[in-house]
């Protein structure tokens, strides 16, 4: 009935590209959310590495779906704003060389002793910058919920997209989870705005990441409605077993709880075990 494109965060199975391709062609997806190549993160790699990358992509018959990059992953307060435009205009190239539709992306870490809502004027003008140095690039920005950030909830993912329309969404069910939102009311409130999901399920006791199915994130609920709307992308992210990198994606204080309910004894493994729980969500 229906048909979806199915991509991952394969650095979770390994740094490597190479291993990475591997781990994409034995679970039949489409292709890779880049982000660790080689263990460098893809914002920064060479131009000449991007074009490497897309050759091996391309003879493994995969594409890059999307660039899983750090933007707007800056503390909003103490980091340098000009500095990381720089980074997003490189980002927008190698996404230009790797054929990359997407680049994923967040709405600034903000300080824990203060009211979001304070932050809102400046953050909206950020995104607004960040939407113009994309616009006519043929990349599409795409704002992913997050803990920690301005858009951590679906409320301020919402005002995101309603005051930047230019930006899309990402959806992600487990980190909403972790920030104690319910995923449903979430889904219902955000969902004719989101361009793809991550795969991703978790436990409101303790955030800790579980196979998706298995926790309290209605993913399956969610995939569903999400296809039959005619939504078709979506990624892996397994986050069950700790992997290459993982501490550099969160703010201190803040790691995600992995490998607690379920236990892989290799990257492989619970990569593996990531992308079956999808598939037995799809045959349901």
């Amino acid at each position: 009935m229906y048909n979806p494109r199915v991509f991952a965060f394969a650095d979770e199975a390994s740094p490597m590209i190479d291993s990475q391709i591997k781990a994409m062609k034995r679970n039949g997806l489409q292709g890779l959310e880049i982000r660790l190549v080689d263990g460098e993160n893809v914002s920064f790699i060479t131009m000449a590495k991007a074009k490497e990358v897309y050759q091996k992509m391309t003879d493994a018959g995969l594409k890059v779906w999307s660039i899983g990059s750090p933007i707007g992953k800056i503390d909003i307060e103490k980091d340098d704003f000009n500095q990381h435009m720089d980074v997003l205009k490189r980002t927008i190239e190698i996404a230009h060389e790797l054929k990359s539709e997407n680049i994923r992306m967040f709405s600034f870490y903000l300080p824990h002793d203060k009211a979001p809502e304070d932050y809102k004027n400046e953050v909206m003008d950020r995104l607004h910058s960040m939407a113009e140095a994309a616009k006519d690039s043929g990349v599409a920005l795409c704002h992913e919920n997050e803990k920690g950030i301005y858009g951590d909830n679906a409320a301020r993912c919402c005002e995101i997209l309603t005051e930047v329309p230019d930006l899309a969404g990402i959806f992600d069910p487990a980190n909403f989870v972790q920030c104690g939102q319910d995923t449903l009311e979430a889904w219902s409130l955000l969902k004719t705005r989101i361009k793809y999901m991550h795969i991703k399920d978790a436990m409101f006791a303790d955030g800790s990441v579980v196979p998706a199915g298995k926790g309290e994130g209605n993913v399956a609920a969610i995939v569903k409605d999400y296809l039959a709307m005619g939504g078709e992308c979506m990624t892996v992210e397994p986050h069950l077993k700790v992997f290459s990198g993982l501490n550099a994606l969160e703010r201190a204080g803040e790691q995600t709880k992995v490998g607690a309910s379920y236990v892989y004894e290799t990257n492989d493994e619970a990569f593996d075990a990531a992308c079956a729980a999808l598939r037995e969500i799809l045959s349901e």
